[in-house]
């Protein structure tokens, strides 16, 4: 969901990290929705090679896709402009490469991590640029030919990196089916069918086919061949935009029909990988050792069955099954087979001793448990002990209440109880609806819990926001002293830099911190 200040955040991640012109590019995207190249000149004044620079950058890091789209009537043109979508995600993924470089370090090595560095800085590269990159920061095993492939392969077996969707989809227009269904009887089950938005149907069509999107075996030799055979002047050195791969076509760009394997990080991974990692440390939080330990267990054994990463239950796996992945790590090795199954039971899992049982963790239920605990967080430090307890009555009653109700159940006092209702109303944590009886007007309460997650997921854009301008503010004004050498900095000055770093690991890691807390209520 993109808010106001999503887009305000959004734009000052690509202002950092590619400048004002590419900025201006992107934030009328995120404004305006998809626009085409003439529309784009036009809304941001910006001239034609600007606006193709700014395009080809943000589509080389993944933050834009291009696509055409059928013309009303189901009439297909070949020379239907091409128009670009901004994928507000990958902006923010930008922020989170830290914690995608910490991920494969663990799971694979630190080889392994610094291909996976290449390609987050350079957004897509060829398996020749990759093995180029490795060859000139001669590090180790990654300076050798056969051991690029070898941790190349690692990182695409473990799915972390992707072959790069089709350069620009073609979307028919939307059929009948594809409209919400209506509700059926109140005694039949409620199934809506909710429609596809524009980014969903754009970046299905994009999606490379499950079978190629992590197959290697034919590029291994013919990417090693193109290296001996290319001249050195005709292949594309890092950091260059590949403006090879793109060619103009009235005043429009298409992508070249010769085939270049491109190759990418593969985001959808690593938010599995974070949001299992939530889920582990939410039951640590509210169960115990042994209930996380199951439940890494389980959802590590289970990993490559995901086929979506908000997946509302675990893939179903037999007790056995569990139990040998549990004793595969060093803490699971104390835990018995009935403690393993009364950590299912502490997970929600029905108890039983059937041999062939699965179970299945409800992990839906654990990330609304962990957005429930951050909300009422957030009440407790600003609206005090009161406040909470008035919002935490209402929130698990998920109905309607009259305020002096409302005083008698939280035992906070009447005179109190109106004051704290209409502050968090007005600062929109609250639904209130008026009711008149008898000529008599009462008040009544409740959280809405759909409203409240995207106004808090604002504010938490909006906390983003400042931290970020903050430590690029601290930054900027003393960047001479923190540039200057160890060796030049003496008595006061050394005592200042060494307060200006601590300031900007305090600002980066609550930055970091707070973006597990947008995940939390955006990308689970």
């Amino acid at each position: 969901m993109v808010t106001p200040y999503g887009i305000k955040f959004s734009v000052h991640i690509i202002t950092s990290h590619f400048g004002n012109l590419v900025a201006k590019v992107c934030e009328k995207l995120l404004t305006r929705g998809p626009l085409t190249l003439q529309l784009l000149i036009r809304f941001t004044e910006l001239n034609s090679l600007q606006v193709k620079n700014s395009l080809l950058i943000l589509i080389q890091h993944n933050c834009v896709q291009a696509f055409s789209a059928e013309e009303s009537g189901g009439i297909a043109n070949k020379q239907t402009p091409t128009q670009y979508l901004v994928l507000f995600d990958n902006i923010l993924h930008r922020l989170r490469f830290p914690k995608f470089l910490e991920i494969v370090a663990q799971e694979l090595d630190e080889n392994c991590a610094e291909l996976l560095e290449g390609l987050l800085q350079h957004g897509r590269l060829t398996q020749e640029q990759i093995y180029e990159r490795a060859k000139s920061i001669k590090s180790g095993d990654c300076a050798d030919q056969s051991g690029v492939q070898e941790h190349f392969r690692k990182l695409v077996n473990d799915r972390f990196i992707e072959r790069c969707p089709a350069p620009e989809p073609f979307i028919a227009e939307s059929t009948p089916e594809e409209t919400p269904a209506k509700k059926r009887g109140a005694k039949a089950t409620k199934l809506v069918e909710v429609k596809k938005t524009l980014e969903q149907r754009v970046l299905e069509e994009a999606a490379v086919m499950e079978a190629q999107r992590f197959s290697i075996m034919e590029d291994l030799e013919t990417d090693i061949d193109a290296e001996k055979s290319k001249d050195s002047s005709s292949i594309v050195r890092l950091g260059e935009k590949r403006k090879g791969d793109l060619l103009e076509l009235d005043g429009d760009f298409s992508f070249n029909n010769k085939e270049v394997t491109l190759w990418r990080a593969n985001f959808e991974e690593f938010l599995r990988c974070l949001r299992h990692k939530a889920c582990v440390e939410s039951v640590r939080a509210r169960l115990d050792d042994g209930a996380a330990i199951v439940l890494k267990a389980l959802l590590k054994a289970t990993r490559g069955a995901e086929k979506k990463v908000k997946m509302e239950n675990s893939v179903p796996l037999s007790l056995d099954s569990i139990f040998e992945e549990v004793m595969k790590s060093e803490a699971g090795r104390t835990m018995t087979l009935d403690r393993v199954r009364a950590s299912l039971d502490q997970l929600g899992c029905p108890s039983s001793m059937g041999i062939d049982d699965s179970y299945s963790i409800d992990l839906k239920k654990i990330i609304e448990l962990s957005q429930n605990e951050e909300v009422e967080s957030i009440v407790l430090n600003r609206y005090g002990r009161d406040g909470y307890r008035v919002f935490r009555l209402l929130s698990k009653a998920g109905h309607l209440l009259e305020t002096d109700k409302i005083s008698e159940m939280t035992f906070v006092e009447k005179k109190d109880t109106p004051k704290i209702l209409y502050k968090l109303w007005q600062d929109e944590y609250l639904h209130m609806e008026k009711m008149v009886v008898n000529t008599k007007q009462f008040l009544l309460w409740k959280v809405n819990k759909s409203i409240l997650c995207e106004h808090v997921l604002d504010e938490m854009y909006h906390a983003a926001l400042n931290l970020s301008l903050r430590s690029t503010h601290e930054m900027e004004q003393h960047k001479e002293l923190l540039n200057l050498p160890a060796g030049q900095c003496t008595g006061p000055m050394e005592k200042k830099r060494l307060w200006l770093r601590s300031v900007r690991i305090y600002l980066v890691s609550s930055l970091l911190k707070l973006d597990d807390a947008i995940m939390l209520f955006h990308d689970f």
